[in-house]
């Protein structure tokens, strides 16, 4: 026994266990005997189409010469704006981005100034919200060293503390998810700190946000015991939170919002979904998985700009004889994109300015190099239908790690930033009134006569 929690695995466990793994297992053959799409995608990666959305667009092919989609370098949309446009714009302003393009994304259109106003004011009002009582009667009372868990634990509780919690109108959903955007980074640096304190003893300290801060700032203000961040720190984490707000309604973590939205139920049960969706390693997770490779890279590889080296050292990860024996290069290759993620090029250019302040450009220079020679690494040891390239965990990963920031909030950076997107999918899907999600499986199993409990062996 481990605790008060039963976490023994008995030999009559194991046995059951075995027998329900082995049942379970479908012979990979069968799909394409049946024609079933494994994961909703074609061979080629392509997602079958199970809906429409207004609010963003992934591309990573374009109709060739001949009518025939090649591969294209990576390009998104957010409510038919060019992320590179997005981004470019507020930072040549000098304005911090993560507010004016979560207005786009939830509203639909880009805000004025007095718009934006409002919209700032109101994340701030929200942050407000969090009740009193909340961080030491909830978060305290059971410490997580998991932040995700903490998360889908504190929003599921939050629907204890609303009156209208099971009411979907859109305008109690749009209140709901707004309260919810600007709670998420409050509930995940307390819980980070009371993890520290309570497992680590660290000191404990509550920082609370300030309203002449932007969203990005007052992430590092609450996170930080002296409050204390450089402007390159704020707006590189400005630009990684609005490089992950969306990103179509296809991914995991929003077709799981799409999905329980459609079943009719509460805000919170939702959010926690999609929170649970992006918790794992495959989607949210894969960021932290990147950085300890690269900290396993920079300890066995003793030439850092020796590509034969790095290759070589990449083949034995490939080939399960390093790092986590998993067979993978982390931050490589993406469902949609073929040549380039947008985002990932984003992140890798703005992220240049803060290793170069932090004397990081050997290190810069080490990611640089393991994502040209990855590819080619990749496709010598299987056949790749479409190209491999560096997706936003291979940076984000990075920039996270350049910024300090403890790994235990890695993968809900990435929830905070992507509650927008959850709620413009939400919103959509409860403004189409479509059907209840319910896709067919195909069966492959045999019907069987009912043997009596006396005749069983």
């Amino acid at each position: 026994m481990n605790g008060t929690y039963y976490s023994e695995i008995t030999p009559k466990l194991l046995k059951m266990a075995r027998q329900s793994e082995s049942i379970s297992y479908i012979k990979p053959e069968l799909y394409i005997k049946k024609d079933v799409k494994r994961g909703l995608r074609d061979l080629d990666g392509k997602g079958v189409r199970a809906g429409l959305t207004d609010i963003s667009i992934v591309n990573g092919r374009k109709p060739g010469p001949d009518g025939k989609e090649i591969p294209c370098q990576g390009e998104l949309f957010y409510r038919g704006e060019n992320i590179n446009d997005l981004v470019a714009g507020f930072v040549k302003d000098g304005r911090f981005g993560f507010e004016e393009i979560a207005y786009l994304l939830i509203v639909g259109s880009l805000p004025n100034a007095q718009q934006l106003r409002d919209f700032s004011d109101l994340i701030h009002r929200c942050q407000e919200q969090l009740p009193s009582n909340f961080v030491r009667d909830i978060i305290m009372n059971a410490p997580s060293q998991d932040m995700m868990n903490v998360l889908a634990r504190s929003v599921l509780t939050l629907y204890s503390f609303d009156d209208q919690a099971d009411d979907i109108s859109i305008p109690n959903v749009f209140r709901q998810c707004m309260q919810l955007i600007s709670m998420l980074p409050l509930i995940s640096v307390y819980g980070y700190h009371i993890y520290q304190h309570y497992y680590n003893g660290k000191s404990l300290y509550i920082n609370k946000p300030d309203p002449e801060l932007s969203f990005a700032e007052n992430i590092l203000h609450v996170l930080r015991k002296d409050s204390h961040y450089t402007e390159t720190e704020a707006r590189l984490l400005d630009i990684a939170l609005v490089l992950h707000m969306e990103h179509g309604g296809g991914n995991n973590s929003s077709f799981t919002t799409h999905v329980v939205s459609s079943s009719g139920t509460d805000t919170y049960s939702v959010f926690a979904a999609s929170l649970g969706s992006l918790k794992g390693p495959r989607h949210g997770g894969a960021n932290i998985k990147v950085v300890k490779m690269m900290h396993e890279i920079r300890e066995n590889v003793k030439d850092w700009k020796d590509k034969e080296e790095i290759a070589a050292y990449l083949q034995k990860i490939l080939s399960r004889d390093a790092f986590d024996h998993s067979g993978l290069i982390y931050g490589m290759g993406h469902a949609v994109y073929s040549l380039s993620d947008p985002r990932a090029v984003l992140l890798k250019k703005t992220a240049k300015k803060l290793s170069e302040e932090k004397g990081l450009m050997d290190e810069y220079a080490l990611y640089c190099l393991v994502e040209e020679v990855a590819p080619s690494v990749i496709s010598s040891n299987a056949r790749i239908y479409k190209g491999v390239s560096a997706n936003v965990d291979f940076y984000s990963g990075y920039v996270y790690d350049i910024l300090s920031l403890p790994q235990e909030l890695y993968t809900p950076l990435f929830a905070i930033a992507r509650s927008v997107g959850w709620t413009a999918h939400r919103i959509e899907e409860l403004a189409n009134r479509g059907k209840i999600i319910r896709p067919a499986y195909v069966s492959i199993s045999e019907e069987k006569e009912y043997i009596p409990m006396r005749s069983r062996k």
